[in-house]
């Protein structure tokens, strides 16, 4: 399969794009010079920004700092449709601290591109600063999948991330909307998530982990018991820790389900998947 040019560039990362415009600078660093200042109304958030949650306490810090220092980093822009107005590729967070901290005017630096680039550029500047929840991560990941036919190895080409990262997000996408909204106020994190993704009941669990303050361990092992029929936890106790460990390694490298049966005389190796995609990454991955 030929390279996509435009994403072996993004792969290097949001800088290689625009510039070093939005990376976070320590008292060494010289700030990133602005294009130009201009009305903060005149500025709007990028509908498609993966991004929907901004912590409130970040926020009211945010623009206390920029009241008393102004905007360090320039915002990231683009011409809008409107005329004279501007739609946000990198800073919202700024942009909304900067409204709170009462500025009419903000610093942006603008980059003329299509909607192609900005998505990906929103998405990529938000991975790298960790800015996004499990789940806006994943629902950024899966947007980029239908909208510009990514897979899982593009993905993690571009962002940086391993594919086994890639696809343990995008398996957070299965589960059910109530357990979606824990991970997004925080109430789970996504070693958490993670495990529920094959539980039987993932609403009744992410409760129990909620409400008894289990670790991610803990989690793990309710699921496995939830998850397994009598002569499945049988199999699974007779089996050795080397065994259990291994099951383990290539479940979390391959973002599926690995169930290894050893015998005296050989054994299988089952995997399982759910959809064609994971069907064709698995092969990918295994001819590569």
């Amino acid at each position: 399969m030929n390279e996509d040019p435009s994403r072996k560039r993004l792969g290097r990362g949001l800088a290689a794009l625009i510039g070093e415009v939005d990376k976070p600078t320590t008292r060494e660093e010289e700030t990133v010079r602005a294009d130009r200042s201009i009305p903060i109304e005149f500025v709007s958030p990028n509908p498609r920004n993966p991004r929907r949650n901004f912590a409130e306490t970040d926020l009211i810090e945010l623009s206390q700092s920029i009241r008393e220092h102004g905007i360090v980093q320039p915002v990231v822009v683009r011409p809008a449709a409107a005329t004279g107005r501007y739609e946000i590729i990198a800073g919202e967070r700024r942009w909304r601290a900067a409204q709170r901290a009462g500025l009419t005017e903000i610093p942006v630096i603008i980059r003329d591109v299509d909607d192609k680039a900005a998505l990906e550029l929103a998405i990529i500047e938000n991975v790298q600063r960790a800015d996004l929840n499990s789940i806006e991560e994943a629902r950024g990941y899966q947007q980029l999948m239908d909208e510009h036919n990514y897979t899982q190895a593009d993905l993690a080409q571009v962002i940086g991330k391993s594919r086994s990262h890639v696809a343990n997000t995008l398996r957070l996408l299965k589960l059910p909307e109530s357990v979606a909204e824990f991970i997004i106020d925080g109430s789970l994190t996504a070693g958490h998530a993670r495990t529920l993704v094959t539980a039987v009941d993932p609403a009744g669990l992410a409760k129990r982990i909620i409400d008894e303050g289990l670790s991610v361990r803990q989690a793990e092992a309710l699921a496995g018991a939830q998850d397994e029929e009598p002569s499945r936890a049988k199999e699974r106790k007779e089996k050795d820790a080397d065994t259990i460990s291994l099951e383990k390694l290539l479940s979390d490298h391959t973002g599926l389900k690995v169930s290894i049966n050893h015998k005296e005389k050989g054994g299988e190796m089952r995997i399982s998947y759910r959809s064609l995609e994971q069907l064709d990454e698995l092969c990918r991955l295994l001819q590569r």
